[in-house]
């Protein structure tokens, strides 16, 4: 639980310091803050986070309308914060891929709660043996561990924005599969449309320049000509 990262997004500032205090009282040691989905997003784009507590009424932008952006960005558990309590405001929540919804007023020991219950079915999830782990992934010269959100590159931990992240999860859970731009585009952003070309490739490059040995010349993550890409790994024999 120490190793959890939580995100509190929250304009109203005493707030924001009372869950800090709280989470930090209850054994949660790794907290970011922000008052605006625009800090929150610069944020997210330097660090993984497990949890975000995102209040629905912020100053720039509604938690609501900027769920989707956050979700390209991150896999962490989402718990609505908002004074709105009909049921129409609840449903749009989880519809739109929120986990949770607390209404303000609120126990913040009630957070805390919520977000030990989602840490505990997630550690359900995992088995005891390295071995028999699934969301381990060992491909030799590189790593991925889920559980602790670290890239192990020849030794040594390197940092990994969130959005190559999931790439690199979404292709180290398919190997040897080719996508095209296009599938990658829909299953990692999570969109049906590219709104520009350039992107997947941009994100290939910068994940190469990460795990491979040569990026000018890929051993894992290669080009299949007029098709796509795929991430390649032995198979056992």
């Amino acid at each position: 639980m120490e190793n959890s990262r939580v995100l509190i997004v929250d304009d109203e500032k005493s707030i924001v310091k009372m869950l800090e205090m709280v989470l930090m009282k209850e054994g949660f040691n790794l907290i970011f803050k922000a008052h605006t989905i625009n800090e929150a997003m610069v944020i997210l784009e330097q660090e993984q986070v497990d949890y975000i507590v995102l209040d629905v009424m912020l100053p720039d932008q509604s938690g609501f309308e900027a769920l989707p952006k956050i979700k390209t960005m991150t896999n962490a558990h989402i718990l609505f914060l908002t004074a709105r309590t009909s049921d129409l405001d609840v449903l749009t929540g989880f519809a739109i891929g929120g986990d949770d919804y607390v209404t303000k007023p609120f126990n913040p020991l009630e957070i805390v709660a919520r977000i030990k219950a989602a840490n505990r079915r997630s550690g359900n999830q995992l088995t005891t043996s390295s071995s028999e782990r699934k969301n381990l992934y060992d491909f030799g010269f590189f790593m991925l561990d889920e559980m602790t959100k670290e890239l192990n590159v020849n030794g040594e931990v390197v940092s990994c924005p969130p959005q190559i992240y999931r790439l690199l999860q979404f292709l180290c859970e398919n190997p040897n599969r080719v996508f095209s731009k296009e599938e990658l585009f829909e299953k990692v952003w999570g969109l049906d449309t590219m709104v520009d070309d350039n992107t997947v490739m941009v994100h290939i490059r910068r994940l190469r320049e990460r795990i491979e040995p040569d990026p000018s010349n890929p051993r894992f993550l290669v080009t299949v000509r007029g098709l796509g890409y795929k991430l390649m790994k032995e198979q056992k024999k």
